[in-house]
């Protein structure tokens, strides 16, 4: 695989055109919106970092790392033992189904376009395929990050370059979310985006060198705001 081939891969699952189903959520900030807790860029700003340091980046990030070095030496096992892992974490019901809702799309774009690669191997033996048979079976939730991880180091792609094209995508489905609840403009994403990227290079790089044990996630205020989302009178987001 090479170099610019592993970079356009991880280019595409990254992309807000990817259909993963992202845009259906805001994973708490549609609540802190209605609040009025978050109005402006700084609040959004402050939203994603919390979502970043408190849960994507020690949990999601290290598990896209790890799902890379399983792809790599074929460890069906260990991604499926990752999986249930991070199926433990996510306590809040709409964010957990979120996570599988996503990667379960991801998972079955990425396991069709790898059985029709010239170079792949039968596809009953792909790893991608693999896993989707295992989804799809109930042998595990096919979480979106564990799926990522796998896609990507399928293709190529190293664990911190992985865990930072997931952080990435996953600040971008916010600042998306934060254009449609919130009176901002275009060039006001671009500047969180732009003010993230630091955040998102130091989370990569402590994913890429975690392990399983290694996995945390802690952000009681956007977890209470996700357990309060179900309730809201007028909803224009799944999560």
């Amino acid at each position: 695989m090479t170099l610019a081939t592993g970079s356009l891969a991880m280019l595409q699952f990254a992309d807000g055109l990817f259909p993963a189903g992202g845009f259906a959520h805001s994973f708490g900030l549609e609540t802190y919106a209605q609040d009025g807790r978050v109005r402006d860029r700084d609040d959004l700003m402050a939203f994603i970092t919390a979502h970043l340091e408190g849960a994507a980046g020690p949990a999601d990030a290290v598990a896209v790392a790890l799902a890379v070095r399983q792809a790599a030496h074929g460890d069906v096992a260990g991604w499926i033992a990752l999986d249930e892992h991070l199926d433990a974490l996510k306590a809040v019901p709409e964010f957990r189904a979120a996570s599988r809702q996503m990667g379960r799309q991801t998972l079955r774009v990425a396991a069709a376009l790898e059985s029709e690669r010239p170079d792949a191997a039968a596809a009953e033996w792909a790893f991608l395929t693999t896993l989707s048979r295992m989804v799809d079976e109930g042998l595990a939730p096919g979480h979106h990050a564990p799926v990522f991880g796998a896609a990507l180091g399928s293709a190529g792609v190293d664990a911190e370059s992985a865990a930072a094209a997931y952080l990435y995508s996953t600040t971008a489905l916010l600042v998306g979310a934060g254009l449609r609840l919130l009176a901002l403009g275009q060039l006001d994403g671009q500047r969180v985006l732009a003010a993230s990227r630091p955040i998102i290079t130091r989370l990569a790089s402590a994913a890429a060198g975690a392990e399983i044990g290694d996995i945390w996630s802690f952000t009681p205020g956007l977890e209470l705001a996700g357990l309060r989302h179900a309730t809201l009178d007028a909803r224009l987001f799944r999560s």
